[in-house]
């Protein structure tokens, strides 16, 4: 068996083992072969003892298969099941890489194309999950009416979707237009069109730096700030993934040292915490503040 007919042979496995019925047909279709060929992959599972269900012209692997009872049981979740898990990981902090990791694994266990349903709010669930569907197909789609954090404008944009970031937050899109992997914020989208079309430039997909103020950019600027205890605290409780940017200095005073994405995130945080922290390397981040503070003073 070549390696394109195992891959088919797996997923047809996943899609068997969610929480949701296909028809012989919907099998076919997800997964570009003919009806036949589904025919002859579910007698497979059944010569290896698996047991093949058939419920109102959908089916699925029973749990009661051999070989398959115990591991049923951890790839299978009801909708409270998937919510629960969802709240305790929901505790951990957006940033943190595990969080993204559980989430990840949890999409693949429970249902990889509607697992949105379960994690992200009703407004940006279908959206969401047409997104996920136009990832793991490799199709091209339409952003519509996407609203532009820089110009307040909206419009469409053909772009080719490749990840996501923690929580559906936002997605990383190549735009063939403009020849640039950019992220997209799934809240500013109106609605996502799949196109029939096949992605074309993967070979470009990829992702951008994010940084511990949880921006993102193409060019690394390097910061360091003294911090004292106060700055210190609320640093680690808002972005936890600076922890591992630290290193102590004397009893009540620590040294931040990072690469930053955007000078935005690092700016928000010195401004809030001004009487406790020095910038020790970092004169673009300087300079931003110093703008920022001129152009800003009549507000106060």
């Amino acid at each position: 068996m070549d390696q394109n007919k195992i891959e088919r042979v797996l997923r047809l496995m996943k899609l068997l083992t969610s929480n949701i019925g296909y028809s012989i047909e919907e099998l076919a279709e997800r997964l570009e072969t003919s009806p036949r060929t589904i025919y002859r992959y579910i007698d497979t599972f059944k010569t290896a003892g698996f047991a093949v269900v058939k419920h109102n012209n959908s089916l699925s692997l029973a749990k009661e298969s051999r070989f398959f009872k115990d591991i049923s049981q951890l790839v299978h979740f009801t909708e409270e099941e998937a919510f629960m898990v969802n709240s305790l990981i929901d505790d951990l902090d957006n940033t943190n890489v595990i969080k993204e990791n559980l989430r990840s694994k949890l999409a693949t266990i429970y249902r990889f194309t509607s697992i949105a349903d379960v994690f992200v709010k009703k407004s940006n669930a279908q959206k969401v999950n047409a997104l996920i569907e136009a990832v793991e197909e490799g199709k091209q789609v339409i952003l519509k009416g996407y609203s532009s954090g820089h110009s307040k404008k909206k419009k469409d944009r053909i772009v080719e979707p490749f990840k996501f970031t923690t929580n559906y937050i936002s997605i990383w899109c190549y735009d063939p237009k403009d020849h640039k992997n950019k992220l997209f914020k799934t809240e500013r989208i109106t609605e996502v069109q799949v196109l029939d079309a096949e992605q074309k430039y993967k070979e470009k997909h990829s992702t951008g730096f994010i940084d511990i103020f949880r921006m993102h950019g193409d060019k690394p600027i390097h910061i360091e700030l003294e911090l004292g205890l106060l700055s210190h605290n609320l640093l680690i409780e808002e972005f936890p993934l600076s922890e591992n940017f630290l290193k102590k200095k004397g009893e009540k005073k620590w040294i931040l040292s990072t690469d930053i994405a955007n000078l935005k995130g690092a700016a928000r945080f010195v401004l809030g915490t001004m009487d406790d922290v020095k910038i020790l390397k970092g004169r673009e981040l300087k300079n931003y503040i110093l703008s920022f503070v001129k152009k800003h003073i009549d507000n106060i």
